[in-house]
Order: structure tokens, then C-alpha cells, then sequence
């Protein structure tokens, strides 16, 4: 929610990864956990995102593994500022708890789940350009990503001086 609102208010297209890989592959997420495997999504996942990365005045919404893949990270920062909107684990887990569509969440202790995610992933979130904290409206958290835009283009822009 909050990349379409921030795309919309900045007049850029807003791209979310796993409704490009969808939309690519004509099967639901979950149709390509169960048909697949979870490899196979991850290399269809890199193929859309790296496509999806040398596009300009764009939002990307990411899924949360996509960060995992090296190659994907590098694009990233060489071509994108990067934004994690970090939100605690309890928060995480009480939205996820009714969701059907994360395939990894599916039979399994979703709270145990999360932990093991977050423990994998955390370090290569913290390395975005910008990290909001994600405990506000989406149009709030819009406008202090906007703030903290403009902080991270006059410190970046001063480091070029």
C-alpha cells in the first residue's frame, strides 16, 4: 500500500515483484510453490527483478526473499535507492497469521517461521539506503520517507563534493 501511494504522489509507476512474476507466469505464487518448488520461484523472482530493476521512476515493491540473491542486492544499490520499512515480528506475525498467499508460511508455526526469516534476511535489509519504521498510517509513512528522501539525497550529494 504504501508504494502505490508514494508512486501515485510522486507520478511514477508503482511495480509490485510478485505480481510481475504472475503475471509472467500465469500460475499464483502458491500455484508455483506447489507445481515447483521454491528454487524455481527464486529464478523466476531474479529474471523479473532484474528486468524490473533498469526501469526508471518506478516503485518497486519487493517480496521479502528477493533481497537474498546477491546479484539482486547489487542491482539494487547500484541502480535504486532502497527503502525497508521495518516493522516488529509481532506486528509481522498477527498480519501474516490469516494470510494464504506466502507459501512459506504454510503449514508451519508462523511465529517460529518469521523468527527464521527475519534472522536471515535482517542483515541485508539494514542495508538500505532509507529504514522507516513501519508503525504509522501508510500516508504518514509516505511523507517521512519523503523527509528522509531528501536527507539521503543531500547527504549522498555532499559526499560526491
Amino acid at each position: 500500500l504504501v508504494g502505490k501511494i508514494l508512486a501515485k504522489q510522486l507520478g511514477f509507476q508503482h511495480l509490485d515483484s510478485d505480481l510481475e512474476i504472475v503475471k509472467l507466469t500465469n500460475k499464483s505464487i502458491n500455484q508455483i510453490f506447489e507445481e515447483k518448488d521454491e528454487k524455481y520461484f527464486r529464478g523466476v523472482e531474479k529474471k523479473v527483478l532484474l528486468s524490473l530493476i533498469e526501469k526508471e521512476n518506478v516503485i518497486i515493491s519487493l517480496g521479502g526473499g528477493s533481497i537474498v540473491e546477491k546479484l539482486i542486492r547489487v542491482k539494487l544499490k547500484k541502480k535504486s535507492i532502497t527503502v525497508f520499512l521495518e516493522t516488529s515480528l509481532k506486528v509481522l506475525e498477527k498480519r501474516l497469521k490469516k494470510s494464504f498467499k506466502r507459501p512459506l508460511l504454510k503449514n508451519v508455526d508462523i511465529e517460529r517461521k518469521i523468527k527464521e526469516l527475519d534472522f536471515d534476511r535482517r542483515k541485508y535489509y539494514l542495508q538500505a539506503d532509507i529504514i522507516i519504521q513501519n508503525i504509522d498510517t501508510p500516508s504518514n509513512i509516505c511523507k517521512n520517507f519523503i523527509k528522509e528522501f531528501f536527507k539521503f539525497h543531500e547527504k549522498t550529494n555532499s559526499n560526491k563534493n
